[in-house]
């Protein structure tokens, strides 16, 4: 029998904020591709509306059955997750110096995107069965570092360091709320310090040159520094309310790079102002604040853990994608979720945000 608490605790409010912010990707991509061809600017804008109609059955399929079946095949979600991003290597279509996507047809699939969602669960359920009042010991991270350092070096290898470094960073948000010990803790910030060094030498040069240009953006102003000057000159000509949809005079001139994708937040302050980004970071914190929420009311820890790592993933990426555009960290290939163009990460923010509803629904369910 159908039990009608499913109803009444269905979060109405999160799924409204989520078609809100999917709305305003729709509408500043239109803008942002305007400047394009014709036939472009149709074949983006169309693609993206496919994106989201799917993307959204996607996301109502996650409300049929109960997240507790993704303790169970987590195993078989990871091992599916990790045999698609080895496909990449193998059989990746290769564009942009690197080689990300799996063709399918008129579409491109890019695996490193819902692998982030399959890490989160494959860590919530080794945590929530593996939580210590003291804190996780050393030995304990030992299976999260592997869960987590398999996809790492298979995404860090496309090359695509954004996307591996979210990984990382959700992760290492994960095992913090699940409590680490503190020596434990000391020896993981240790070994961080001593590989730094390391992963520096193994950065390809164009990656180096994009951390310096970070620190010293006039060292190469038409080369690695060109992408953050223009993206802050259009951000910071916006003013208070923008120059008018449509009108924004860098995306006009094409002097925007990556402008519906990675950039395109800088459209957005430009045409819409201070006031503009301001309206959709706010609807972003109540994004994540709903997130947290439905974890802090949840009654299961793989549940809670669950929660908490979808509102991080969605958390990193959109600190990471402004931060960028206003030159803040290094310029990496971070799509604004539901807002840049790009289907696997469209489909799979969606996903995220149905497994929150997900456990919003259930958590009356000891």
């Amino acid at each position: 029998m159908f039990d009608r608490r499913l109803i009444q605790y269905f979060d109405w409010g999160l799924l409204a904020i989520t078609i809100l912010i999917g709305v305003i990707g729709m509408v500043v991509l239109y803008s942002a591709v305007s400047v394009g061809e014709a036939s472009q600017q149709t074949s983006i804008f169309y693609k993206q509306m496919i994106w989201h109609a799917m993307g959204m059955c996607l996301m109502l399929i996650t409300f049929i059955f109960s997240y507790k079946y993704l303790d169970k095949w987590a195993p078989v979600i990871y091992g599916l997750s990790i045999g698609l991003l080895i496909c990449v290597h193998l059989f990746g279509k290769h564009a942009g110096g690197s080689t990300r996507w799996l063709p399918l047809g008129p579409f491109n699939l890019q695996p490193s995107e819902p692998v982030k969602i399959a890490v989160i669960i494959i860590l919530a359920r080794y945590f929530s069965k593996n939580i210590r009042v003291p804190g996780i010991t050393f030995r304990g991270l030992m299976a999260p570092m592997i869960f987590t350092a398999i996809p790492f070096l298979l995404v860090a290898t496309q090359p695509d360091l954004g996307t591996a470094g979210t990984i990382l960073l959700i992760a290492a948000s994960m095992a913090m709320f699940s409590k680490i010990d503190r020596r434990t803790l000391i020896c993981v910030f240790l070994i961080i310090i001593i590989i730094v060094p390391v992963g520096w030498k193994m950065l390809e040069p164009y990656q180096k040159e994009r951390i310096l240009t970070l620190v010293s953006p006039d060292r190469d102003p038409l080369g690695t520094g060109y992408h953050i000057r223009q993206s802050k000159i259009a951000v910071g000509s916006g003013m208070i309310f923008g120059k008018g949809y449509m009108q924004g005079t860098q995306k006009k001139l094409s002097f925007l790079p990556e402008q519906h994708t990675d950039f395109i937040f800088s459209v957005l302050a430009e045409e819409w102002g201070f006031a503009g980004s301001m309206l959709l970071l706010f609807l972003f914190l109540l994004l994540i604040a709903f997130g947290l929420n439905i974890a802090h009311g949840c009654r299961d820890s793989f549940g809670t853990i669950l929660s908490v790592g979808i509102t991080v993933m969605i958390f990193w990426q959109v600190f990471i994608n402004i931060a960028m555009v206003m030159g803040l960290v290094p310029v990496v290939g971070m799509p604004l979720p539901l807002i840049s163009y790009g289907g696997s990460s469209v489909i799979t923010s969606y996903i995220g945000v149905g497994i929150l509803i997900n456990i919003s629904m259930r958590r009356f369910i000891t």
